[in-house]
């Protein structure tokens, strides 16, 4: 079953062994970051510090920090799993025979009957907060030296644009300034941000409610890069296969997740904003200090013993390409339905997961593969994509030494490099201009005259297959 709450998660992942307990005092300030850098590059569990220095609340970072966690936190044996649910859905056709209808029927209640509740009561407020220590009762780390200051990492953002009263849900990192205020990190191309302008257009108050914890879904679920308007919440329901009870917030009109350990709900004032940042970011550099709206805080409320939820970033692998590797392989068939010639892609950890894609495809005519990355460019978050390579539909893109031995064979210069200029990631510190340079796109497939190829393209070595079931069957003989 999937995991009601937070709590649920932790107890699950303790019995899994996917889970250290720390009884040692520790120190929100670097301390915390540094134990859970040196365990997350070893692939480690996990972990729940009991004895955060200052504050009475433990702490649980690395929850989603490996592939089976992931798959854990989703609930799930693959994420391909999901994939093909997703996939199951935009591929459906309308019914022929009597047996089809009733089939989409059947799904098609299915997803009606997982759709967000609203409740009257709810964990997240068993405690409720208005004024004394607010934002200082939360153990919230500083994670590298040169940070601005001690950030909240895994917050879930909930604002509502004030024409349509549509709810969105992101994940914004939070600079904590003091006891109630906060910045509020959305950056210019998110749902977040777009409502603030509105507000700021408009010169009204924008309220703000953030969340922490929760059924590791909707904590996913903030992340994903969902089209505009479309709630993150009835998206958690669709992995969960259940309902997800979200109840009102105590100070503002928002519906928060009715299972969270916590709720810090406030307001964000037109054109108030101060410097945030610095910030040791996923690049595994530092982003630069800039401008961006204070969050001011009017309420906290709590389950009785929360436990507070937080991540760091920095030099891959961490805890964050694993999340960022589940919208990749849960997303894929949507990409796919766009460009349907695409078979696979891989986003690799070291390209931080919007420097490079790799991307194999069904080649049927020439200057397809060019194609496919004019196409992958206009898309969403992968328009900010730096390097797209693009290879044939027989290659396994997991395969780091057959797809660097393609790339180094199959490419000529002069011939196979696309460059072009537009939209990059905000945390991109080679870009020329903020948000904005140069792109390259390498075709690494077969090539054929109409490319350019001037000979016959070399057939690859490969073992005949009789042999290969010869030598299978007799391994053992040969005493190796």
């Amino acid at each position: 079953m999937p995991y009601k709450n937070m709590h649920q998660f932790i107890d699950a992942l303790e019995k899994a062994g996917e889970l250290k307990r720390i009884t040692a005092e520790v120190d929100p300030y670097l301390e915390i970051t540094r134990i859970t850098d040196l365990v997350s590059k070893e692939y480690g569990p996990a972990l729940l510090f009991e004895n955060v220095k200052g504050s009475e609340h433990p702490l649980l970072i690395n929850a989603f920090g490996t592939f089976k966690r992931m798959q854990m936190a989703l609930h799930c044996d693959s994420l391909d799993d999901i994939a093909a649910r997703i996939e199951k859905l935009i591929k459906m056709q309308p019914p022929k025979t009597l047996g089809e209808k009733v089939k989409m029927l059947l799904t098609l209640k299915e997803v009606g009957d997982y759709m967000p509740k609203t409740v009257r009561s709810a964990p997240c407020q068993e405690q409720v907060y208005t004024d004394g220590p607010m934002l200082d009762r939360l153990p919230v780390i500083t994670c590298w030296p040169d940070d601005g200051g001690p950030y909240i990492t895994l917050p879930l953002v909930f604002t509502k644009d004030p024409d349509t009263g549509i709810q969105n849900c992101g994940m914004y990192r939070m600079q904590k300034f003091d006891n109630t205020s906060t910045g509020m990190h959305w950056q210019y191309n998110k749902d977040g941000a777009r409502h603030y302008r509105k507000h700021k257009e408009k010169g009204t108050r924008m309220p703000v409610a953030v969340a922490l914890g929760g059924p590791p879904a909707v904590t996913y679920a903030s992340t994903a890069p969902l089209p505009p308007d479309i709630d993150e919440m009835l998206f958690a329901c669709f992995l969960e296969s259940r309902t997800i009870p979200m109840v009102k917030a105590k100070t503002c009109d928002l519906m928060v997740p009715a299972e969270s350990e916590y709720i810090i709900e406030g307001y964000v004032d037109p054109g108030d904003e101060t410097i945030e940042g610095p910030f040791g970011d996923h690049t595994g550099f530092y982003s630069a200090a800039d401008t961006y709206p204070v969050f001011h805080v009017t309420c906290i409320t709590t389950r009785n013993k929360p436990v507070y939820p937080t991540t760091i970033v920095g030099k891959p692998p961490m805890e964050d390409c694993y999340m960022a590797k589940a919208t990749e392989r849960l997303f894929l068939p949507l990409l796919k339905m766009v460009v349907p010639e695409i078979v696979d892609m891989n986003l690799p950890l070291e390209g931080v997961f919007h420097n490079c894609a790799l991307v194999s495809i069904k080649k049927e005519h020439p200057g397809q593969a060019k194609k496919v990355m004019n196409a992958l460019w206009g898309l969403g978050q992968m328009s900010s994509t730096k390097y797209i390579i693009v290879f044939d539909a027989d290659i396994d893109l997991s395969d780091n030494s057959t797809v660097v031995w393609k790339l180094l064979n199959n490419v000529d210069p002069r011939r196979d490099l696309l460059i072009s200029e537009g939209p990059l990631d905000a945390l991109d510190h080679s870009a020329p201009f903020q948000n904005f340079g140069g792109k390259m796109g390498i075709d690494a497939t077969r090539k054929t005259r109409e490319e350019g190829m001037g000979r016959e393209w070399p057939e690859e070595i490969v073992m005949s297959g009789e042999i290969i079931e010869l030598v299978n069957k007799r391994w053992k003989e040969y005493g190796l």
